[in-house]
């Protein structure tokens, strides 16, 4: 049984029918880098990340943190619930491992945001260890709403989570006029500007719809859909993603 939900409140009278293309199929990896413009380490994980994109297979996210403002720059992209998500994870992993530039994989595993190889490592090894990314996500957008659908799966094979939209900004390049990183001007790739909670998903099959002008602000392009294990403060492996453009 499929149960369908709408988000948000619907403004507007006629709606053109315009379908774009779903999410990539598949995913085998979620990349979270938690960066900072404020940190001189932070530029060459900035530009492997955005490396990383060009492989189909990888959902690459972009979170900039806000504990390094105090050395004299302000992270413009920042926003705090990055800082929380990055410490939960580390509660999480009982390791209390936080530092930019960190990745976290699948929400399992945890390695330094530059090393190529680490990260690749530790996606083999999270999907030895932890079964991520079991479950597929559906993501349409069709006039001029966003739905996401998850399937029904059997109790005995289901592990429950929470399902995450995040609005993210493709490509945002960033001017530093103070700090670790002055003078420099650095690109970031699929930045997360906000999380906004779908639902939980015990295993039935469920259908969320969000019209596309209630997150598609101002340098919007893209969503990344996440469904994972756990919850906000203590948050597992993850269970199903996609990254669908809005354009």
């Amino acid at each position: 049984m499929t149960t369908s939900r709408m988000l948000f409140s619907l403004t507007g009278a006629a709606l053109i029918f315009v379908i774009h293309p779903t999410a990539k199929a598949d995913p085998r990896a979620v990349i979270e880098l938690f960066t900072s413009q404020g940190c001189s380490s932070c530029p060459a994980a900035d530009k492997l990340l955005s490396e990383l994109q060009a492989d189909p297979s990888i959902v690459p996210l972009s979170l900039p943190i806000d504990y390094w403002d105090y050395l004299g720059w302000k992270d413009t992209l920042a926003i705090p619930g990055h800082t929380t998500r990055q410490r939960a994870y580390s509660q999480a992993r009982g390791d209390r491992e936080i530092y930019t530039p960190q990745v976290v994989v699948n929400g399992v595993a945890q390695v330094v945001g530059s090393d190529r190889a680490a990260i690749e490592n530790a996606v083999v090894q999270s999907r030895l260890n932890a079964s991520p990314l079991s479950v597929p996500l559906h993501v349409t957008v069709a006039n001029e709403r966003l739905t996401v659908t998850l399937p029904e799966r059997a109790p005995a094979e289901t592990v429950g989570g929470e399902i995450w939209l995040c609005p993210v900004s493709a490509s945002v390049s960033v001017g530093i006029g103070r700090g670790e990183n002055r003078g420099r001007t650095i690109t970031y790739t699929n930045v997360v500007r906000r999380w906004v909670k779908l639902g939980s998903w015990t295993g039935k099959g469920e259908s969320f719809t969000v019209p596309v002008d209630a997150i598609k602000f101002d340098g919007i392009d893209s969503v990344a859909v996440i469904l994972q294990s756990g919850s906000a403060e203590k948050p597992g492996v993850i269970l199903g993603a996609s990254l669908t453009s809005l354009n």
